[in-house]
């Protein structure tokens, strides 16, 4: 098996990467960031931002993807990269921020599973992840772009599963609250733009966030096993 992790540099997506290399499994891992040497002789590390969609086409087009996939006997794509910014009301909101949050949530994610079931080598098996969030599922003031960024790849894993394509198996997973950098950028908000923020430094404060490394064991485990595709929908915390 071949692994695919988006925004691997940091966070859910580091401890998702280095979870697959502890089990052998050789990851092609795209950030806007990486090392200037690889971290592993199993890590390939490619630059990239996301969030700019030519550059990412570009990139899909150069046929890179599909010779990294070529002979492996299954690929699992973890789709992990996203933003919660823009942060606050609607009225509030910066456009240009909003538009780099939908290429990045949404747009990146939609064309990246694309082009993999596109390059497959053959039948060869896939599985897809959308690293999801509660916020999909639930609205929160302060966050409309990111529960309908979130939202969206909700129902795109029930699309694709409703196609019913051969040899593919898709879940957009929510993973619960996890101690990510995203955490602290949600505990910086201000509280007139994010009214639950009380709501979430107590989680913090009382010692509630998963560990990335935690949740990252639970996540591969679940995605790796032959449940993985009973449901398009799930949540990590009610499946683990």
């Amino acid at each position: 098996m071949k692994a695919i992790v988006t925004g691997h540099s940091r966070g859910l997506g580091k401890a998702i990467c280095l979870e697959l290399l502890n089990q052998g499994i050789p990851v092609l891992g795209l950030a806007r960031t990486v090392p200037d040497s690889p971290v592993h002789p199993l890590l390939t590390d490619v630059a990239l931002d996301l969030s700019d969609t030519p550059a990412l086409l570009d990139w899909i087009d150069s046929q890179a993807l599909r010779q990294y996939m070529a002979g492996a006997p299954a690929v699992v794509l973890i789709n992990n990269a996203g933003v919660v910014e823009p942060i606050g009301p609607l009225h509030r909101q910066n456009p240009a921020s909003i538009a780099r949050a939908v290429q990045l949530n949404i747009t990146a994610v939609l064309a990246l599973s694309a082009a993999c079931v596109q390059q497959r080598d053959g039948g060869q098996p896939l599985r897809i992840v959308h690293v999801s969030s509660g916020a999909a599922r639930n609205p929160y003031p302060g966050w409309s772009v990111y529960c309908a960024t979130k939202a969206a790849l909700d129902m795109h894993a029930q699309a694709v599963a409703a196609d019913q394509i051969q040899g593919l198996r898709i879940c957009s997973l929510a993973p619960g609250v996890i101690d990510t950098d995203m955490q602290g950028e949600i505990r910086a908000s201000n509280p007139d733009d994010f009214p639950n923020l009380a709501r979430f430094k107590a989680l913090k404060a009382q010692n509630q966030l998963q560990t990335p490394q935690d949740c990252a064991e639970t996540l591969i485990h679940y995605v790796l096993g032959h449940r993985f595709g009973e449901l398009a929908v799930a949540d990590l915390r009610q499946i683990g």
